[in-house]
């Protein structure tokens, strides 16, 4: 039998049993498992890895739990702003889309783009003018609103201050870098990655993060690996960190496991990068990496038990 294999991520940081009550863990662990199934039934059934990792990313965008498509968190305007992209390891094809609002999904957006702009990154208002074109489904902002997202902001407009999705001002101090991702390996020996995000609470100045920039949250090649990643953006984007394992592995001859680790516990931590990343190769090898205190995540092998964690143990 062909390997075939999918991890997904709904988001890293400081993630605390002491700060998750029974239900709400209940409720991440059923969306995880929900949304890791939606791409295993692909490859499963012989279906690409790309096509895989769009259905995970796409169900928890339409999980308000999780901090991208309906989950949003608000800007400082109070609007919701989202980036997304995919990337096939196969072609080094890629589709991204930045400050996108009110389309359903994001990361189908980032596959349209892919397949039918002739570009890989749109951004804001015309990247809105291309999905009405292509007949995207929007929704109204009613759709993304949330009482949690929206308390989160209203502690926070009035301030030059920005949230990374969650800030609990109680003595847990939990912060939550809000991003959903998934790669994944398919039968035919493809690998694929796809990142979604909602931003930062009250961010400004549209404000991009790392996860549509590829190279930097997204990163897919055959030769390689596919790298998903979630955390302060900034520093994801000034490492270059999903390409950085990609290039290692190519370059220096790093296993995934080396890289991975290197790049996400060594050179991320020495200058301040807090997060975690998902990434896979062509022998269905796994990683999921972080260097904070947990990380939404699932994955899956073949016919193995899927596989959900939450927090670091």
């Amino acid at each position: 039998m062909k390997n075939f294999a999918i991890a997904i991520h709904g988001g890293a940081g400081t993630i605390l049993r002491s700060s998750m009550t029974p239900e709400k863990e209940q409720q991440y662990t059923k969306a995880l498992y929900d949304a890791i199934n939606a791409g295993y039934k692909i490859l499963e059934a012989g279906g690409s890895s790309l096509d895989a990792v769009e259905a995970s990313v796409m169900f928890m965008e339409n999980f308000p739990l999780f901090n991208a498509g309906r989950g949003a968190v608000f800007t400082h305007k109070g609007m919701h702003e989202m980036d997304a992209s995919i990337m096939d390891g196969a072609t080094l094809e890629a589709g991204a889309v930045c400050g996108i609002s009110n389309v359903q999904n994001p990361v189908h957006l980032a596959r349209v783009i892919k397949e039918k702009s002739g570009h890989v990154l749109l951004s804001g208002g015309e990247a809105a003018v291309f999905a009405k074109k292509m007949k995207l489904p929007f929704q109204p902002d009613e759709y993304f609103f949330n009482d949690e997202r929206y308390k989160q902001w209203q502690d926070v407009k009035d301030s030059d201050t920005y949230q990374l999705d969650h800030t609990d001002k109680t003595e847990t101090g939990e912060k939550k870098f809000g991003t959903v991702g998934a790669v994944a390996l398919d039968m035919n020996g493809n690998i694929a990655a796809a990142t979604s995000t909602g931003g930062m609470t009250n961010k400004r100045f549209g404000r991009v993060g790392d996860s549509p920039i590829i190279g930097a949250g997204t990163y897919a090649n055959n030769k390689t690996c596919a790298v998903s990643c979630t955390g302060h953006g900034e520093f994801f984007i000034r490492a270059v960190v999903a390409y950085d394992i990609s290039c290692l592995m190519e370059y220096k001859e790093m296993s995934l496991h080396d890289a991975c680790n290197y790049v996400v516990k060594d050179k991320l931590v020495k200058f301040g990068g807090e997060g975690g990343l998902i990434a896979i190769d062509a022998n269905a090898n796994i990683e999921l990496v972080f260097n904070s205190d947990g990380m939404y995540r699932a994955w899956k092998k073949n016919n193995d038990e899927t596989q959900v964690r939450i927090y670091e143990d």
